[in-house]
């Protein structure tokens, strides 16, 4: 049997609920590879609390993942899980990752798999790339989509709009939004 974790004094907590919240905002806004010493000032607290408390830049994000991203995601999979015709809940799935990429560096990071140390953030990437290709299959069965694409394919395709989200920041999301809709119909076969 294992020993509770010791309690911390009240002083104590607040500084880890600070922390969290600080970076909650500054990984939202700048993606999960803001620098520490940002979540520190916004904490008003010192790197080296984050340290103390965390362990580093990696137990802190694996503290507000679930918060950061994956309250996201999984909105995302329930809300196209409710679509009945399979094509529109495929495409929608995709829209939606990939305007989150878009909106959200840090969900961007967590699609990108930009930290690969991080077993919260590798099984939320994996559950998403399980839902993308049963999306896909179920997608594939009505002979609307090419069935030459692979579950691997899509993966690739959401990575590479992750890319392209980083890289572009200056477009437009309106511009960004029009050019996934290029992406789905290239999806789509000729019949």
């Amino acid at each position: 049997m294992t020993a509770d974790p010791p309690r911390l004094r009240a002083d104590a907590r607040r500084n880890v609920e600070g922390i969290r919240l600080a970076a909650l905002d500054v990984f939202r806004a700048h993606g999960l590879n803001s620098p520490l010493d940002e979540v520190a000032r916004a904490a008003g607290v010192s790197k080296g609390t984050i340290y103390h408390r965390f362990g580093g830049r990696q137990g802190l994000i694996d503290a507000v993942v679930e918060e950061l991203v994956a309250e996201r995601i999984m909105g995302i999979i329930t809300a196209v899980s409710a679509i009945e015709d399979p094509v529109e809940r495929f495409e929608s799935y995709l829209r939606q990752i990939w305007l989150l990429q878009y909106d959200e560096p840090a969900a961007n990071d967590v699609l990108l798999r930009s930290l690969p140390g991080s077993e919260p953030v590798a099984a939320l990437c994996e559950h998403a790339n399980e839902v993308a290709g049963n999306l896909l299959g179920d997608a594939q069965a009505t002979g609307v989509i090419r069935d030459d694409i692979t579950a691997e394919d899509v993966y690739l395709l959401i990575w590479e709009r992750g890319i392209i989200a980083r890289s572009c920041a200056q477009q437009p999301r309106d511009g960004y939004r029009r050019r996934l809709e290029y992406t789905l119909r290239g999806l789509r076969s000729g019949r």
